[in-house]
């Protein structure tokens, strides 16, 4: 009997591959999880595009990976126990399709199968601006009881780097999963009191200057 937590993790063709590589890259390191990858056609163009692996280094990161055209995968029934999915990035095609039950292919046939097993479904999304039948779809999915998650960053962490803003979101995703990564100081009682003003002066020192500039000219 497996014992392990079983996590579906789709990338999408919408930017921001880096989230969902980054999530395999963590779980890797986690021998009570099993991740499941689907990549649509348009995630591994993505992938190529966005960072520096190939669809073949990602999927080497999953334990398991499901050809997106199988429709007959162990992940698109009910019956094959899983924790849940998340789509990291998911397009606005791929949440159309889940929205309006479209099974076209195994990303949307294993998202939906999520939403009828009350299983957790987080949805990614990567796009802006969004128009009214994107937010009336994220609507419809949070009714189902899917978890709309854009990759909002936050700062008061004060992020140095682009790897610090991504991990600190994929620690996120992962925290509705009870996967605990930490990656990042999350906020407490103490609030921002253990952050240094890291940068502060220099900061001000560039508006300062920038001041001046404006008024010599």
């Amino acid at each position: 009997m497996n014992n392990k937590k079983r996590l579906i993790v789709g990338i999408s063709g919408a930017t921001g591959a880096i989230y969902g590589v980054r999530m395999l890259e963590l779980l890797a390191k986690f021998d009570d999880v099993e991740t499941h990858l689907v990549l649509s056609k348009a995630g591994k163009m993505t992938i190529q595009v966005e960072t520096p692996y190939s669809a073949k280094d990602v999927e080497s990161m999953a334990d398991v990976v499901h050809d997106v055209n199988n429709v007959g995968a162990s992940i698109s029934s009910g019956s094959f126990r899983t924790a849940g999915m998340v789509i990291a990035p998911c397009s606005m095609k791929s949440m159309g399709g889940i929205a309006h039950s479209i099974g076209g292919d195994l990303l949307v046939r294993a998202a939906d199968v999520v939403l009828k097993e009350r299983k957790k479904l987080v949805l990614v999304v990567r796009e802006t601006p969004l128009h009214l039948g994107h937010l009336e779809a994220m609507v419809s999915l949070s009714r189902m009881g899917a978890i709309i998650f854009p990759p909002v960053p936050a700062f008061y962490h004060r992020p140095k780097t682009l790897d610090e803003i991504i991990n600190q979101t994929v620690t996120r995703i992962l925290d509705q999963f009870d996967i605990d990564v930490q990656l990042f100081h999350r906020w407490d009682d103490e609030g921002m009191s253990r952050h240094p003003d890291a940068g502060k002066a220099t900061l001000l020192a560039a508006a300062k200057t920038s001041r001046r500039a404006k008024k010599q000219r």
